[in-house]
């Protein structure tokens, strides 16, 4: 969807005031002790208004998301300083006693995205066949390249564009959907990682794993916290943003080196530049939790690491148009209820194997949002989980070529049945 309006301010050095005064307001008040706030923030979490309002400001075209740099500084060097920070300190063994079923709803959620596509067509398509095509072409071959998005990444993404050639005008609206259709169901699981308790009542789950893992970090931090200033604090961030760049460094020697010699393995996004920072930042944080660098939690290594995560929700949610399911409703219908299959099958699953909400939250957003927004998920439930939602997204990465092929063809032959 290419955007037709200009902006009211489009200096990047004004939005990123903005976005910060956002967010320390949204802070301020929400750490109110005044009626009002208490009960406001019982209902809507900070981490949703620190999405959604940024959200408005574009919609209503006071800032342009697309015309906008912020989101590539924040995804492309935020993002890993984030994680490398939020990692420092981990439990590994800890994490490793989270079980199996971290695994098992990623992959229903994987299953979800490729059987709901099919389905979701087979009925809108029945009731009516001109949701089949766009223009003159096959709508079929553009939601294949949603289903690369939501399995894997845009890398994944755009190999469905290639493997099963959608124009750029179908391409462009596709875009759309996928972008505000998964920013809605993003808000809706920060939203429902208010109500965990609730949920998992519900769900009748087992969240011992999880609960002890958080009380575990917590107690660390609260019994390591030193005195910190200064310098202290140019410690921390200079081992984050330091090793930022060296992530980036070999980002620019590992994607063309792979391109080059293995170019059939841009299938599993070895050839994309953002897949290799998040795995070697995260690879840096998660090798430090075993040095003494794990003493940097004590000077609030994770503290700096969740600012830079919520400048990076921030920068997302301006990135998304709240009017643009105006544009073309018939298709924000069909990725409206393909997320809507996804998320029953996902929900029965963990209802039959009992897994805590978090698994279901962090194994669809590990699918439907990727390395940029799984961690981001997984910390509204508590920081040191970011490192879950990190792993199960590069995962998504390694699976998302592959599932989204075998969508393709299945709505490929939905088409051919119905016509």
């Amino acid at each position: 969807m290419e955007e037709t309006n200009t902006a009211f301010i489009t200096n990047d050095a004004v939005v990123l005031g903005i976005l910060f005064i956002i967010l320390s307001a949204v802070f301020y008040t929400s750490g109110s002790s005044r009626p009002f706030w208490v009960k406001f923030y019982k209902v809507v979490p900070a981490i949703l208004l620190c999405y959604f309002i940024p959200a408005l400001f574009n919609t209503f075209g006071i800032i342009s998301g697309e015309k906008s740099q912020l989101y590539t500084v924040a995804s492309r060097y935020f993002l890993p300083a984030s994680l490398i920070l939020l990692t420092i300190g981990v439990d590994i063994p800890a994490l490793q006693k989270l079980g199996g079923k971290a695994l098992i709803m990623f992959f229903v959620g994987t299953a979800g995205i490729m059987i709901g596509g099919p389905l979701v067509l087979f009925i809108v398509g029945s009731l009516d066949p001109t949701m089949l095509m766009f223009g003159d072409e096959e709508v079929w071959r553009g939601l294949a390249t949603i289903s690369g998005s939501w399995i894997g990444g845009g890398a994944n993404q755009a190999a469905m564009l290639e493997v099963f050639g959608a124009s750029k005008s179908l391409f462009g609206q596709m875009i759309a959907v996928d972008v505000l259709v998964a920013n809605v169901w993003t808000a809706l699981l920060l939203l429902g990682s208010q109500h965990n308790d609730r949920i998992n009542r519900w769900l009748k789950a087992d969240n011992s794993a999880i609960v002890t893992l958080e009380k575990k970090m917590e107690q660390v931090e609260l019994t390591s916290m030193k005195k910190s200033g200064t310098r202290e604090w140019m410690i921390v961030l200079g081992i984050a943003i330091g090793l930022t760049g060296i992530s980036h460094f070999m980002a620019d020697w590992l994607a063309p080196f792979f391109l080059r010699t293995f170019p059939g393995s841009a299938r599993y996004s070895l050839t994309s530049s953002f897949f290799w920072i998040v795995v070697i930042a995260t690879t840096f944080g998660l090798l430090l939790s075993f040095t003494k660098a794990r003493k940097l939690e004590s000077y609030g290594a994770s503290n700096f690491g969740t600012v830079f995560l919520y400048f990076l929700v921030a920068t997302i949610g301006m990135n998304m148009n709240l009017a643009a399911i105006l544009d073309n409703p018939k298709l924000f219908l069909i990725g409206g209820l393909w997320i809507l299959f996804h998320v029953i099958i996902m929900l029965t699953v963990a209802k039959i194997i009992r897994a805590p909400f978090f698994f279901v939250a962090v194994g669809s957003q590990a699918n439907i949002g990727g390395a940029a927004s799984a961690p981001i998920v997984a910390a509204a439930f508590n920081k040191y989980l970011a490192p879950v939602g990190v792993l199960l997204a590069v995962l998504g990465y390694a699976v998302g070529t592959y599932g989204a092929y075998l969508c393709g063809l299945a709505m490929q032959a939905v088409f051919e049945i119905l016509r």
